[in-house]
């Protein structure tokens, strides 16, 4: 698994795992955690709540949060929970 302070692919079939190994690295970041979900095709209620508590650990650090490589159907998912106004997205 590649390193928070670059860029941390996430694999789909562990996400709520890496997510939290994720969190656990944030204090090693840059002011910018980027996460690549391009292999995460979908996200159920446990992925959303590991993604919520990453994005509050990351606010408390005072890092940002860069999703790169997401679908339109998880982004839709984040816009209707109204995470996506925490955090960054890029291609």
């Amino acid at each position: 698994m590649a390193m928070i302070s670059g860029s941390l692919n996430i694999d789909a079939q562990r996400v709520v795992p890496a997510l939290r190994e994720a969190a656990e690295k944030l204090g090693e970041t840059d002011g910018e955690a980027v996460l690549d979900f391009s292999s995460v095709a979908r996200i159920d209620c446990t992925v959303l709540q590991a993604l919520e508590e990453f994005a509050a650990a990351a606010d408390v650090k005072g890092v940002k949060v860069v999703l790169c490589g997401v679908n339109v159907g998880v982004y839709k998912v984040l816009k209707l929970t109204k995470l996506a106004s925490r955090l960054f997205f890029t291609n």
